[in-house]
């Protein structure tokens, strides 16, 4: 029953964060600050973690290809599809879950155990539109974010190729561009659409209702880092049932 209580009580917060709009002067800058904080704050992550994993997907790849009828051009097909269909959209997401979603739910929590929230209800603001709407457009533009982390991981994984005596240039290079299905961009957008507004609604959801004092704002984001995750692989699963079968 606490986890339904839970359910409704989210949809309850997003139908709010619609309705009063904060004035436009006042949405722009708060748009433009979660954007600096969100996601301009997070591409250095994104793009290190990314160039990272393309390399060691790359190596792994090429090290478990023992038969020498196995053409070397299949490691470079291996480290796209990982990159574009999972890692970049999904793991990245994950990872976005600790960085994002814990900074959103301690900031909103923050404001509530100091009461910041109730002064701002007092002066007729919407505090839901005012504190969540900003970070749900600023989280639209994630798939930017994602793009780069799509380039540096298979450029990583290039690099490793290459230098690694993995492979030539051109058999890494045929092998990213084998068989290569524009839809599976396409997918991997759409779930990381899907994914930048779990990662900046359930985090905010639990920094909005925490409660008790400052040790909670801790318990709370990391709560958040816990369910926000767990969401992003279930709904994960569903979309690439949906999408890909």
């Amino acid at each position: 029953m606490n986890f339904l209580f839970h359910i409704g009580n989210y949809l309850m917060m997003l139908y709010r964060v619609f309705g009063k709009f904060t004035p436009w002067t006042i949405m722009r800058q708060l748009i433009l600050r979660d954007i600096d904080t969100l996601i301009i704050g997070s591409t250095g992550t994104v793009i290190f973690l990314s160039f990272f994993v393309g390399g060691v997907v790359t190596i792994q790849t090429a090290l478990n290809i023992e038969n020498p009828l196995i053409p070397k051009t299949i490691v470079g097909f291996a480290t796209r599809q990982s990159i574009i269909l999972e890692f970049s959209p999904t793991l990245v997401s994950i990872i976005m879950a600790g960085k994002v979603g814990s900074y959103i739910t301690s900031s909103i929590a923050t404001m509530r155990v100091t009461e910041q929230i109730d002064a701002l209800k007092i002066m007729g603001v919407n505090t839901f539109n005012y504190l969540i709407f900003p970070k749900i457009v600023a989280m639209m533009i994630y798939p930017i974010l994602i793009t780069f982390s799509m380039a540096f991981g298979i450029y990583g994984g290039y690099l490793a190729a290459v230098y690694g005596g993995f492979g030539t240039t051109s058999d890494f290079i045929t092998g990213v561009t084998e068989d290569f299905r524009p839809y599976h961009v396409i997918y991997a957008y759409i779930k990381t659409l899907v994914f930048a507004f779990i990662l900046a609604t359930i985090p905010a959801y639990h920094g909005y209702f925490s409660k008790g004092g400052s040790l909670q704002v801790g318990k709370a984001a990391t709560i958040s880092f816990i369910w926000t995750s767990t969401v992003i692989i279930v709904v994960n699963y569903f979309l690439t049932q949906l999408m890909l079968t």
